[in-house]
């Protein structure tokens, strides 16, 4: 009777699934209520009349179709999620980790074998009855076996391996919304390459119509040779430059191509230029707090803090005696015939419990490394909160100037632009040394150049928002989400897999 108790008593304690880990709070977001306000975050951009628009959608509820307008990155992205090896070997590790939590979950449950044995023992002739030396037994039988789980040692190694895997899931699906973004910032990086390289041929062609006109001008005399060096030094740069850009623009698209994984298809759709890139400029930041359940690095930070939470669970269960249970049943025979005849049965049954006694200090070191782990995991996820404030606040800081700083831009540019053809003129009708000429082509160069960076720097920092944001994981707006652990699969059937979710 009190046997049976004792098993009734531990299939409740199973069933329950209690374990010693510390009751599990989340620890305080370590940043402001809200993002910072005023001075350079007090112009945010609004949707243009026509232009696209968010609508006050959260970034995580915008598809990156809907996000990127240019049909040639959408074609780009979509390859680069099938492709790309990093993405890959982030989906083939929750594959392992899930491998790794049904491992350890299996330990809940008992163990079945079925064996069979054939023994055969010499015995010296002096120690056998009837001089028989030679004796053989065959058996044929199940064991069992089952640790009974009384204070949740497996149980909190289970918690801490589905935390581990959940937080392998959510390292994925951060790794997803990144490479969207890192292809969105070097295809727009190549486009910018683009720009430059055009302005960088204009500039050469007026300086290499300048040198040809001052050459001509000294060859007869009329013009000196300080004219004719000053002229040809604006033709080197921009030749030095054109090689350049022309190297850097390579290596873009080299870059370009390692995060697609693949060359660049040749039936790549048309793209569309760097100044017409019509990105979501108005997309709502939400409050701090929302960063929790929308940035999948934070969601891992905390997944590794609940794993080491219910590590301290495992440390504390190994102060207390084990359990387990073994049995077997079958049958046994001398001879291989009498296996299966009646009387043949033979069975066993050893419950064990075992207490530590003497560890050397083992089992307090491990307890007192449990507490510690969970101590660096809570500062880690703090640290992941914060860089994501900072992160966000950045974005809108920027969001915030940079529509200003280009409308400024252009404006010098233009003025660059009307200096150097007044000073061109002035220098032809001879009422200014060339000096003046080469000064203002100079800095018009620069002001063309600079312009071009810093609608470069604003789109990534569009693009670079809408990650810290959380947005990226959905292709198209209104489409239910995907789970962390959920494959990606654009109808390529070469595409990697992942795992199911496993039970809890």
């Amino acid at each position: 009777m009190q046997k049976h108790s004792l098993i009734a008593v531990a299939v409740a304690l199973f069933a329950a699934g209690c374990t010693m880990a510390p009751k599990y709070e989340r620890p305080a977001a370590p940043v402001s209520d809200s993002f910072p306000t005023g001075g350079v975050y007090a112009t945010q951009p609004v949707a243009a009349a026509g232009g696209l628009s968010a609508n006050g959608q959260a970034a995580t509820d915008i598809g990156w179709r809907d996000f990127f307008a240019d049909p040639r990155l959408q074609r780009l992205i979509e390859i680069a999620l099938k492709n790309n090896r990093d993405l890959r070997v982030s989906v083939l590790n929750i594959a392992a980790s899930r491998a790794q939590y049904q491992i350890t979950r299996a330990q809940l449950f008992p163990t079945l074998e079925a064996a069979a044995s054939e023994t055969k023992t010499r015995t010296p002739k002096d120690l056998t009855f009837f001089g028989n030396t030679i004796s053989t037994e065959y058996s044929v039988g199940l064991n069992a076996s089952w640790e009974i789980d009384f204070f949740g040692r497996i149980q909190s190694l289970k918690d801490q391996a589905l935390a581990q895997y959940l937080a392998t899931a959510q390292a994925r699906k951060a790794a997803e919304i990144s490479l969207v973004s890192s292809v969105a910032d070097q295809y727009l990086t190549v486009l910018a390459f683009d720009d430059l390289l055009k302005v960088t041929e204009g500039t050469l062609k007026i300086a290499q119509d300048s040198y040809n006109l001052t050459k001509l001008q000294f060859d007869t005399g009329t013009g000196s040779e300080l004219d004719l060096r000053q002229a040809q030094t604006v033709v080197e740069q921009a030749t030095a430059s054109m090689q350049s850009e022309a190297r850097l623009r390579a290596q873009a698209e080299n870059a370009l191509v390692l995060l697609v994984g693949e060359p660049l298809p040749a039936d790549l759709p048309p793209g569309m230029p760097l100044n017409d890139q019509n990105l979501l400029a108005d997309i709502p930041a939400g409050l701090p707090s929302d960063l929790l359940q929308r940035r999948p690095d934070i969601m891992e930070a905390e997944e590794n803090l609940l794993a080491a939470n219910a590590n301290i669970g495992a440390a504390r269960a190994a102060f207390f005696p084990k359990v387990s249970l073994t049995g077997n049943f079958g049958t046994l025979s001398p001879s291989l015939g009498g296996l299966f005849k009646a009387g043949s049965a033979a069975w066993s049954f050893a419950p064990q419990i075992t207490l530590p006694i003497f560890e050397g200090g083992a089992n307090k070191a491990n307890l007192d490394l449990a507490h510690v782990q969970k101590n660096i995991q809570i500062a880690q996820y703090e640290k992941a909160i914060q860089t994501a404030f900072r992160e966000v606040a950045d974005g809108l800081a920027a969001r915030g100037t940079y529509d200003q700083e280009i409308s400024a831009r252009e404006r010098n540019t233009f003025a660059e632009q009307r200096r150097f053809e007044l000073s061109d003129l002035r220098y032809r009708n001879g009422v200014d040394s060339y000096l003046s000429v080469l000064t203002a082509q100079n800095d018009l160069y620069l002001a063309q150049q600079t312009l071009i960076t810093a609608r470069l720097n604003r789109l990534t920092n569009l693009v670079d928002l809408y990650q810290f944001l959380g947005g990226g994981w959905i292709e198209r707006a209104g489409e239910q989400p995907r789970p962390a652990d959920a494959p990606v699969d654009y109808g390529a059937a070469s595409a990697p897999v992942a795992a199911s979710a496993p039970a809890g």
